[in-house]
């Protein structure tokens, strides 16, 4: 049967390929009991998907690409060790047995006994350790399920990864492969997770509400990214019309990248400077591939995710380095740790209310100085090696940047004693996050030494919305007029500070505000590479003699709407 769903577009583009379905299978487990004639057949389904996963894994352990985190092959073979000790591949035997219950249950039921036991511990590494064993029973349960890797169907390419919601730390995992699309049942428009999918340059959609229960495994999907359209089981006609719809956005894409090497500037000749975001240093490949000039936001944070320890000082360093070697020379912005909220630190049990107002980015780091002193010298031991900036995330008062710069100084001078080389004068700026911020933004200029404006949050905080939550999403409006005005006051009191200021935020990415920024006396942008060149585009057909008027007639204006319709004239 043939149907279609609606949600958010988070990520353009048209897929085309079949469900993969993602989930945390131990959710799902059905209890049924099984027929004492069929007890000995359960117990052999149960074997034979121990043997699938152990085979499984073996595999992967002798697989490890090069490239793969270093810790990857401990943590493979942890799951071997799990999987093969008696507790999870005999006790459930005898469950069925006992129970004349199905393996899933048998085994969800050893679990829960399991991982009981690890929260009792006192040992934060052992008790930790209960994640790998809900990973290994996942491993299995699939196996039972008949869920498998979706290999057997078709390539990577080829698949749509559907899930109820997916994490920052599961997004940056899919870095490593190449799947057609995703889609979740929740998420907003700025949430992390939505500007990670941005950044694999996949079409995806969020806040679905429905999918992960509606769609089967290996249906086919037409993702549209742009529209926030998935078909399920689409009829020849559709499918014919979207393939062709999918050519027409490749060829698109291939034509802007005739001017990737063009100088980026007004039609009146104003310099612009475009500049990537990333996650990873492996994204380094995908920032020259766009015609970037330079990596406006390293998000440094993702170093820290998907791991049970913390990267130490060198592992750091090593990262940073290879950053700014690769970069040649070219301006890398990174940003210290921005964890807390949506982005948990290894170990953190903590519950809060409402993490986006809490102990996040610098108070966090501030919270935990030796975390970030460690930083800060991997950071600036990069610096002999490349043009490296330093950010800091949400800050919001003099306070903080008092002790930021005092905690900089002190990683300094312990370089000079252990005799690091270094570069003295690496730049150390503020990101603009919150109203308290963007209205002491000349203030703030004069101690920092640039300024960047991160507008998912800004806007986030400036209207009271959570970006991750879509029944609210309707609500987040980046045109509203309170917003333009604060990006507006940021960008003039730096220009009138002399300090360079950039705009980091999806902001930054959308093609639409490209002129009223521009407008606004911006000159330089930061976003995911696969925005560069449509920007880059807009730019070049730019006038500012022009531009500059409209965008003062914006600001004036108190209404979004009569914003809305301004702004399309601007870009018409």
């Amino acid at each position: 049967m043939s149907f279609t769903m609606h949600g958010i577009g988070v990520s353009g583009g048209i897929a085309i390929g079949y469900a993969h379905l993602v989930s945390h299978a131990t959710l799902e487990v059905a209890h049924y009991n099984v027929p004492r004639n069929k007890i000995a057949e359960e117990v052999v389904r149960f074997d034979t998907a121990i043997s699938h996963v152990r085979a499984e894994l073996e595999m992967l352990c002798a697989n490890i690409p090069p490239s793969a985190p270093g810790e990857l092959a401990a943590i493979l073979s942890m799951h071997l060790m799990i999987l093969n000790d008696s507790s999870l591949s005999i006790v459930p035997r005898r469950i069925i047995e006992n129970q004349g219950c199905n393996a899933e249950w048998a085994l969800k039921q050893q679990m829960d006994t399991l991982v009981s036991q690890f929260e009792g511990m006192d040992d934060t590494y052992l008790r930790e350790r209960k994640t790998d064993v809900v990973q290994v029973v996942e491993r299995v349960l699939k196996a039972l399920m008949g869920h498998g890797d979706g290999a057997s169907v078709s390539s990577e390419e080829n698949l749509i990864l559907v899930a109820h919601d997916l994490s920052p730390a599961d997004v940056i995992l899919f870095k490593r492969h190449h799947f057609g699309a995703f889609i979740t049942d929740v998420g907003g428009v700025t949430s992390h997770t939505a500007i990670l999918a941005r950044s694999l340059s996949i079409p995806s959609i969020v806040a679905l509400h429905h999918a992960r229960r509606l769609i089967r495994e290996n249906e086919l999907l037409i993702v549209d990214g742009t529209q926030g359209v998935v078909i399920v089981n689409p009829d020849k006609q559709v499918l014919s019309e979207y393939k062709l719809l999918q050519e027409a956005w490749e060829i698109e894409k291939q034509k802007l990248k005739r001017i990737k090497t063009t100088r980026t500037a007004t039609i009146d000749g104003t310099p612009v400077d475009l500049h990537a975001n990333i996650e990873l240093p492996s994204d380094i490949e995908q920032v020259r591939e766009s015609g970037a000039t330079g990596i406006g936001l390293f998000r440094s944070e993702f170093l820290f995710l998907n791991r049970d320890n913390l990267p130490d000082e060198e592992e750091q360093f090593q990262a940073y380095r290879s950053v700014a070697e690769g970069m040649r020379g070219r301006k890398v912005v990174i940003r210290t740790l921005d964890l807390g909220a949506d982005k948990p630190i290894a170990g953190e049990v903590r519950t809060i209310v409402n993490p986006a107002l809490g102990l996040r980015a610098i108070r966090y780091c501030l919270a935990e100085p030796a975390l970030f002193y460690t930083q800060l010298r991997a950071i600036l031991r990069a610096s002999k090696f490349g043009n490296v900036w330093i950010l800091i995330p949400m800050i919001s008062s003099m306070s903080e940047i008092t002790q930021l710069l005092s905690l900089v100084e002190q990683a300094k001078a312990s370089l000079r004693e252990d005799r690091i080389m270094f570069h003295e004068k690496t730049p150390v700026g503020g990101m603009i996050e919150v109203p308290a911020a963007a209205l002491s933004a000349y203030a703030f200029a004069q101690k920092l030494d640039f300024l960047s404006i991160g507008t998912n949050d800004l806007i986030s905080y400036t209207l009271a919305i959570d970006r991750a939550d879509d029944s609210v999403a309707n609500l987040y409006d980046q045109l509203h007029p309170a917003v333009l005005q604060l990006v507006a006051h940021t960008i003039k009191d730096a220009n009138r500070a002399g300090k360079p200021i950039s705009v980091c935020g999806e902001m930054a990415g959308d093609a639409s505000m490209t002129r009223i920024l521009l407008g606004m006396g911006l000159r330089e942008f930061s976003m995911h590479p696969a925005n560069i060149l449509s920007v880059k585009q807009q730019i070049l057909k730019t006038d500012l003699p022009s531009a500059t008027p409209i965008a003062n007639r914006v600001l004036r204006l108190e209404d979004s709407q009569k914003i809305r319709a301004l702004i399309q004239k601007l870009n018409a």
